[in-house]
């Protein structure tokens, strides 16, 4: 129960064309600036950076498109066709909206593509209906005042029930060791407490004492009833001493998704774990009364430490921990860009996904680096990159998930009564299982793009610019940065004229035209593809945190979106609001925000 619920964790003749207002003339008093549009917030990465375009009305500071991203765009417009803008004019039957599509693609539709198409939006307006909710950003803010930096610590160690049984991981320290919360809270933490050995230890069985062991830090992610997510952040290590030792892990279990910042908390407790056990808790208390940092901040915490004295650490939350922890080569090396499209395919449509490798570090990696793909968009569903193999069952649940299982696990699954999965062996680089229609589920112009620049993603990142790109210095790797602009890309493609079907309604919300957003797109294929995706619960959030959202901060996605806008050519005002009228609905008032 605790980790089959659904979730929220927290993105043509492809020429497509939809009419635009003019947005140069936009003004504050009408519909607002196109620098107010409205934020991204991925669940599972809520610290999206903050952007700045400066003023389009005026051209002051406009910000300079990195090379690399005017690359990627120059890939998808030649394969996609150039854009070309034209009047939505409308049929005789305007009360219906019909638009006439004088842009579509030219090859026909067969009877099977429209028989896959039917078979795809019945398939996932059906799981909808099973799986109807999901959390707004208004609650997931809420959720963020309330919180600590963590909510509890623990030590795992491995024993042994009896002589010649295999070990078993137990939690043997627990900090703080009374959860002063709510009913609900301490119900659910306690369920947690009874899961969180096994996935510090999924690999129990095969543990044996030892002399030496580098020590390694992974994490995982636990799902709670209401579908908030908890990410577990590790470090296993093997105590000091004599003789052979069984390794124990150190686990932090924490609301927030910052990788960094807690693998530095994770550095401060093996250091005290090296002098002494004794001074691990101290720590820890000192760090869960430290404030909350906000987004960017740095805090302080003070901490005794013999021979040092009180020691001062540093702990920032940075303003973006998107792809902090993700790690796309791992990815590439285990799955080939044919392989991963399909794979990236089959989560867009919220299907059922499961991961075999042999090492623990692999799945963890891939199952992450797999989630960052989807970014502006969250996986709403079940995702536990380690499945420990008690819980395998879990994989029979008829909601979506995305799951890692080790090799190990393999004979046991082939036994379950599985259905409509895509098992993915990251070993062999092959599907153990598939639907067979993984691979004509994306529009084939974009897919064709997006698999052009992640084949050519090597030479793209070592040709990258020098110098901080949107203000970040340094760190970033080349490659992530190269995986996500195309994704990001491939998105902007799809959905990213959604801001100018966003209307206001008497409520002074804002509210999407959909029938006029999917329909204002002039490729079939996208068309098709849009009406599936519409109805899964990624675009729904997508789209409700949007509609929501009233301050005016912006992420990457947004950024991309905007500056894709832009180099649209400006047309009459009376295409998109013509086609409104025709459905019936207000004139649309592009970029609004309030």
């Amino acid at each position: 129960q605790l980790l089959s619920k659904p979730i929220f964790f927290r993105q043509n003749s492809e020429r497509r064309s939809f009419k635009l207002p003019d947005i140069r003339k936009l003004s504050r008093d009408g519909t607002g600036s196109p620098s107010k549009i409205s934020p991204p917030s991925t669940p599972s990465s809520p610290d999206d950076t903050f952007f700045s375009l400066g003023d389009p009305q005026n051209g002051k500071r406009r910000r300079k498109i990195p090379k690399l991203v005017l690359k990627i765009n120059a890939i998808y417009e030649a394969r996609r066709g150039k854009k070309r803008v034209k009047r939505l004019s409308q049929s005789t039957e305007s009360n219906s909206g019909k638009v006439t599509d004088e842009n579509s693609e030219s090859d026909s539709d067969t009877e099977e593509k429209l028989k896959a198409h039917s078979q795809r939006l019945v398939h996932v307006k059906s799981r909808l209906k099973q799986t109807p909710r999901y959390q707004t950003l208004e609650r997931d803010l809420i959720e963020y005042q309330e919180r600590q930096l963590f909510e509890y610590f623990v030590v795992v160690s491995l024993h042994k029930k009896q002589a010649g049984a295999a070990y078993v991981p137990e939690v043997t320290q627990q900090f703080p060791l009374k959860l002063e919360r709510s009913f609900k809270f301490m119900r659910e933490a306690e369920d947690q407490l009874k899961a969180i050995p096994q996935f510090c230890f999924p690999d129990a069985k095969d543990w044996a004492p030892i002399h030496q062991f580098a020590s390694e830090t992974f994490s995982f992610v636990l799902t709670g009833e209401d579908g908030s997510r908890r990410f577990g952040y590790c470090r296993r290590l093997l105590p000091s001493g004599k003789g052979k030792r069984l390794p124990e892990v150190y686990c932090i279990v924490s609301r927030l998704g910052c990788f960094n910042l807690f693998s530095k908390i994770l550095d401060e407790v093996e250091k005290r774990r090296g002098i002494s056990p004794a001074l691990v808790q101290p720590l820890m208390r000192s760090v869960m009364e430290a404030p909350f940092p906000a987004l960017g901040r740095t805090i302080t915490v003070k901490n005794f430490l013999p021979g040092s004295g009180t020691e001062v650490i540093e702990l920032r939350r940075p303003l973006d921990s998107r792809l902090e922890h993700v790690d796309f080569e791992s990815l590439f090396t285990s799955l080939s860009v044919r392989h991963l499209s399909r794979v990236f395919a089959s989560l867009l449509l919220e299907r059922r996904v499961i991961f075999i490798a042999d090492k623990l570090s692999t799945l963890s990696k891939c199952c992450h680096a797999t989630v960052a793909l989807l970014y502006p968009f969250t996986w709403q569903h079940t995702y536990i990159p380690v499945l420990p193999p008690s819980m395998i069952d879990i994989v029979c649940s008829p909601t979506p998930f995305l799951i890692g299982l080790l090799s190990s696990s393999l004979p046991r699954l082939k036994e379950l009564p599985v259905e409509e999965v895509l098992v993915v062996d990251l070993v062999n680089n092959r599907f153990l299982r598939q639907m067979e229609d993984e691979d004509s589920i994306l529009p084939r112009k974009l897919q064709a793009a997006l698999e052009h620049i992640l084949e050519q993603r090597n030479e793209l990142a070592s040709d990258k610019e020098e110098g901080p790109i949107n203000g970040k210095q340094g760190k970033a790797r080349p490659l992530n940065e190269v995986v996500s602009e195309a994704f990001v890309r491939f998105f902007v493609e799809i959905v990213g004229h959604y801001s100018l079907f966003l209307t206001p309604t008497e409520r002074e919300e804002r509210t999407l035209q959909r029938e006029a957003f999917r329909k204002s797109v002039s490729s079939k294929s996208l068309r098709r593809f849009l009406e599936v995706f519409m109805e899964t619960q990624m675009f729904g959030g997508f789209i409700q945190e949007r509609e929501l959202r009233k301050q005016g901060v912006r992420g990457l996605f947004e950024v991309r979106a905007q500056e894709y806008l832009e180099t649209l050519p400006s047309g009459e005002q009376s295409g998109v609001n013509r086609f409104l009228k025709g459905l019936g609905k207000e004139p649309a008032k592009p970029l609004a925000s309030q």
